[in-house]
């Protein structure tokens, strides 16, 4: 059943409108008819199966036929914080974060980035970076559409993930813990940063400054992985033990 997301200030009694791109979605592309039912996401975890009821171009209407608490959300709120990638890496790491359940992703620039963001491309690149999210979310059967913030810098980035339960530094260098064990150390935790660096890594100040901050450096396993990589492996370890 097609799926979409929609802020609770669309729903009035039982009633949801369905504006923008996904109206013209619903009437264009898809060819959908008065009569035909989706299922509607309301940003908060309820998923409301409707039927159609009014199709137009610019905006569609459905009955709320039956509601339920979304079951596909992880126990925990988890934020990716990626260092940019080079060319479009970063599209994968927001789409495959998504799938593997991260609520937010949260782009940073690091000492060794190659590709920065322009500042007069970013809010288009942040748009894209949503709309990709977006789509991941309706594939993978998400009940709360995640967030894809527009780029920080380093300090921000780490002065923010620190603020989680259980902050997880990726890192390749000495002094790092396995992330089995560390999640172990955090069972009751209720929110994971896990951050991620480009393809150089981290400087030694930049992992010391993190450190400093509260986060907790982390390895994932023997082999050296990339750094598109590297994000869905911490997630699913992540995923692994919080949910299965």
């Amino acid at each position: 059943m097609p799926r979409f997301f929609t802020p609770s200030d669309n729903i009035a009694d039982d009633v949801i409108t369905i504006k923008g791109d996904d109206a013209h979605h619903i009437a264009r592309s898809l060819r959908m008819a008065e009569g035909d039912e989706i299922t509607v996401c309301d940003m908060h975890g309820f998923e409301h199966t409707c039927r159609l009821t009014r199709i137009r171009d610019e905006e569609c209407e459905c009955l709320i036929l039956s509601s339920k608490k979304g079951e596909t959300e992880p126990p925990v709120h988890i934020t990716l914080y990626m260092a940019y990638p080079k060319g479009d890496k970063l599209e994968t790491v927001v789409q495959k974060a998504v799938e593997l359940g991260a609520a937010k992703i949260v782009p940073f620039e690091s000492s060794r980035c190659i590709k920065r963001p322009k500042a007069d491309k970013a809010d288009k690149t942040t748009a894209r970076l949503q709309r990709i999210a977006e789509e991941a979310a309706k594939q993978c059967g998400r009940s709360v559409l995640p967030v894809v913030t527009g780029a920080v810098d380093f300090k921000t980035a780490i002065t923010s993930a620190a603020t989680a339960d259980l902050p997880l530094f990726c890192y390749e260098g000495d002094g790092t813990k396995p992330i089995r064990l560390i999640l172990e150390e955090h069972p009751t935790a209720a929110t994971v940063s896990v951050m991620v660096g480009c393809e150089g890594g981290f400087s030694l100040d930049e992992a010391s400054a993190a450190i400093a901050a509260g986060l907790i450096p982390t390895g994932l396993g023997k082999r050296i992985l990339r750094c598109e990589t590297a994000p869905s492996y911490a997630l699913s370890c992540t995923s692994y033990f919080f949910e299965l």
